[in-house]
């Protein structure tokens, strides 16, 4: 009995400090992917954003190892948009949220949208009066560019209310994510589109009031934030690599719904966030399993018409869909992971 309890002490001990894909070796057992050739690359680029809600990206990165990559890279970027650096084959695979990337998809072809992993991250905040996005029309909303992630999201929530994104709304652009958060609390702009953890530290300092929660108000809860998207010529020369890299994010979003505790200890550990309790908040609070009954498409679909509808992309939502989808990978393995 003792040396049986023994035992078990000494696995739960090494369970607890263990990789997250060797603590969780149900993850590995996917017969389809040992079944498949190599990938064709034996390094793959992603990239190093420090932001909780991507969790999964950082957490794939000891799975991304077992489907047979010996080197995973994060490049270091400076913008808060994926677009950029995907495009110019920089990187070769990573998240961006859906309006961005219909914008990004919009402009240019060298990327294609991949699939989805979850909803929510943003929340849209406000002072004063304001408790509605109708109520944004002739109001001032913190950016830090044009172009940026918020700004073509709140654009998207101004255009299914019915408002002209370009002639009624004060963009008050800043520069930088630390000065467009300074300036709405401030006070310098009436409304601000917090990504997580802003949102949730607003929140605990008591700044502002949210108008717009995308985890939880149809119809943005009903679609994905996060959406994969590579870059068209890694995806055209390595299929078997792009596979394989998706099933690693799936894999470890799992991981988020399921474990949300080791996902936030992970992420504290390594340096991606400082605060656990904070970042426990946030992973516990998004649908990380939400691939598993979405479709990818409708998200597509759905901010292509509002940027479509507002002047803000000039291809029309099929076409975009068409040029610049691919779902096969994500559909094939959103039936081999099953569970």
């Amino acid at each position: 009995m003792t040396d049986s309890n023994a035992g078990f002490r000494s696995r739960r001990r090494f369970v607890r400090s263990a990789p997250i894909a060797v603590a969780m070796p149900w993850l590995l057992q996917s017969t389809p992917s040992r079944a498949e050739p190599p990938p064709e690359v034996k390094k793959i680029r992603l990239i190093h954003f420090p932001a909780v809600c991507l969790a999964f990206g950082y957490l794939a990165k000891d799975l991304l190892h077992s489907e047979g990559f010996e080197e995973v890279e994060y490049v270091d970027v400076s913008v808060n948009s994926t677009s950029p650096y995907v495009t110019s084959g920089r990187v070769d695979i990573w998240a961006d949220a859906a309006p961005s990337l219909v914008n990004g998809l919009a402009s240019d072809t060298r990327a294609v949208a991949l699939g989805g992993i979850h909803a929510g991250c943003y929340e849209l905040l406000a002072h004063h009066n304001i408790r509605a996005i109708r109520d944004l029309k002739h109001r001032s909303v913190a950016i830090s560019s044009f172009g940026s992630t918020e700004h073509i999201f709140v654009a998207s929530m101004a255009a299914y209310v019915g408002i002209d994104p370009k002639s009624e709304i004060d963009w008050r652009v800043s520069g930088s994510t630390e000065a467009t958060l300074n300036a709405f609390t401030s006070g310098a702009a009436d409304a601000f589109l917090g990504f997580a953890p802003q949102p949730q530290m607003l929140s605990d300092r008591k700044v502002g009031h949210v108008i717009v929660n995308t985890t939880e108000d149809r119809p943005w809860s009903q679609y994905f934030c996060c959406m994969v998207t590579g870059n068209r010529e890694f995806v055209s020369r390595n299929p078997v690599a792009t596979k394989r890299a998706l099933r690693a994010f799936l894999k470890a979003a799992d991981i988020c719904a399921d474990q949300p505790d080791r996902a936030a200890r992970y992420m504290v550990e390594r340096g991606y966030e400082k605060d656990y309790d904070l970042a426990l908040r946030v992973i516990s609070g998004l649908p990380y399993r939400r691939w598993r009954d979405s479709n990818p498409e409708d998200t597509i679909r759905f901010h292509a018409l509002r940027l479509h509808e507002a002047g803000m992309i000039r291809v029309p939502p099929q076409k975009l869909i068409a040029r610049g989808t691919d779902w096969r990978f994500f559909n094939a393995l959103k039936r081999e992971l099953r569970v």
